[in-house]
């Protein structure tokens, strides 16, 4: 039964300057829905991510709609939640719970919502090789919709080369033998200098952790640059390769396009991704993203 009130929440570390409460309320507003969507910050509670199963038990007990979970919670959710739709089962990773009748089922709108965004704002790029950095959860859906656009190769780097090379065998089963290949940091300097775009996938430019994922003497005109942070949207990331000529798209779409999905799954109704693309814009000019 579709309902007009509505109690939905985020959990996450260092999400104080998240979007998401605004964007999901300014689109239940205009469809005149009493919506409250709050921050479960496990950074403020003290508690470890390890908790995330607590926090999605207590949000449930008290009457919740759903969640959204986020960084670095999207994969340690899982073995708390009753139910997977395919996609969040095929990717290993969540970022939305929705409670239905007591139970918690996970879905993924993380792939979607990239792909969406990036056919919108880098149309025309070349996807013959990508690299990709972080293998979490976001690195998960982002690598899929990758393939899922039509990537002929995507290298996936991260800090770890065992969770990259995981990622890599899990989507080589799914999308076929030798379409997606791993490794560490260390490759970073030849495999960019050969690509033709680079996903930029771990929270290295959010507000809580500022700085670059690598050296900006790696960036070169030829590459297109795509960032999954959309808190600054502009990333210090995202400046430097404007400067050096690179064609950009930053998180804003990702985060919409993703909340727009979740939006949906929490109420049954269609959200107007259009008018929240207005939204993200706004609140990006009037300061929203800084951190309290």
């Amino acid at each position: 039964m579709v309902k007009d009130s509505y109690l939905v929440g985020l959990i996450g570390a260092g999400i104080g300057p998240s979007l998401s409460p605004a964007l999901h309320e300014r689109e239940a507003d205009r469809q005149g829905l009493r919506y409250l969507y709050r921050l479960i910050d496990i950074d403020a509670l003290g508690v470890a991510p390890e908790a995330v199963g607590d926090l999605v038990r207590a949000a449930r007990d008290l009457g919740f709609d759903g969640l959204n979970v986020t960084h670095p919670c999207k994969q340690l959710v899982i073995e708390h939640l009753d139910a997977l739709s395919p996609q969040a089962e095929a990717l290993g990773a969540v970022n939305t719970v929705v409670f239905d009748g007591g139970r918690a089922i996970g879905h993924n709108t993380d792939v979607t919502g990239f792909a969406a965004s990036f056919a919108r704002g880098l149309p025309d790029a070349r996807l013959e090789r990508v690299v990709q950095l972080g293998a979490g959860g976001a690195g998960a859906a982002v690598a899929h919709a990758l393939l899922t656009l039509g990537a002929g190769s995507v290298t996936v780097v991260d800090a770890l080369p065992d969770r990259a090379g995981s990622l890599a065998a899990e989507l080589n089963r799914q999308f076929g033998a030798g379409r997606v290949d791993s490794g560490g940091p260390e490759r970073l300097p030849a495999l960019l200098a050969g690509a033709d775009g680079v996903v930029h996938a771990t929270p290295m430019g959010m507000a809580a952790h500022p700085g670059l994922p690598f050296a900006a003497e790696l960036l070169h005109p030829g590459l297109w640059v795509a960032e999954v942070v959309y808190r600054p949207l502009e990333t210090e990331l995202l400046r430097v390769a404007r400067g050096v000529g690179c064609a950009v798209l930053d998180g804003g779409g990702m985060a919409v396009f993703q909340a727009a999905d979740a939006f949906r799954l929490f109420t049954g109704r269609e959200a107007d991704a259009s008018r929240m693309l207005t939204d993200i814009s706004e609140l990006a000019d009037s300061g929203a993203l800084r951190a309290p």
